[in-house]
């Protein structure tokens, strides 16, 4: 049964469906969240960690959650940052220079069991993976989300002309990877 994000937000402020809200809100967001992390991330394994987290961290914080966006801008926003955190951390531990991780990413890529692809997939997504980090999460936002600008703008809290310049360039730099491989 799906509730609306008001009426999971009031079940999760009455201490009796507090925990049945949280596990509505799970199970509502959870596969969405999931592929938003996963392209980000690449490797099944750690978009599940940072899945984890991103739960725990919205148990801990949705009382303070105001609604002055809509729910899942929120929790894309924290699934955002957490996976941009993660990716950093994991890039400085690898001793990966931070504006170089498409060989990195790449590698997870072909080396992931759950990743299945014919051949045209696969080359879009190592197009993808050359890109940097903030265009790469802006073309997988609007090219398969299909999100719009102004809900982006809220998500990754950056102007909407920011993020129409990002995506032309993402677009530009996928498209001159797939001429040229």
């Amino acid at each position: 049964m799906d509730l609306s994000d008001k009426e999971l937000l009031v079940q999760f402020h009455e201490p009796e469906t507090r925990n049945y809200a949280f596990n509505l809100l799970v199970r509502q967001y959870q596969k969405r969240l999931y592929w938003h992390i996963r392209k980000i991330l690449i490797d099944h394994d750690d978009t599940d960690d940072v899945l984890q987290n991103v739960f725990i961290k919205v148990w801990k914080n949705l009382d303070g959650f105001k609604a002055e966006s809509q729910l899942y801008t929120w929790l894309y926003r924290i699934a955002t940052n957490e996976s941009i955190n993660f990716l950093n951390k994991k890039k400085k531990h690898a001793g990966i220079p931070l504006d170089d991780v498409s060989s990195f990413l790449a590698n997870n890529l072909e080396s992931d069991s759950y990743y299945k692809a014919d051949e045209i997939q696969s080359k879009l997504q190592k197009a993808i993976l050359t890109l940097p980090d903030k265009q790469r999460i802006v073309f997988n936002m609007k090219y398969f989300d299909n999100i719009k600008y102004e809900e982006m703008s809220k998500i990754l809290e950056t102007s909407v002309g920011a993020l129409k310049a990002s995506y032309h360039h993402a677009v530009k730099k996928v498209e001159d990877y797939l001429i040229k491989h």
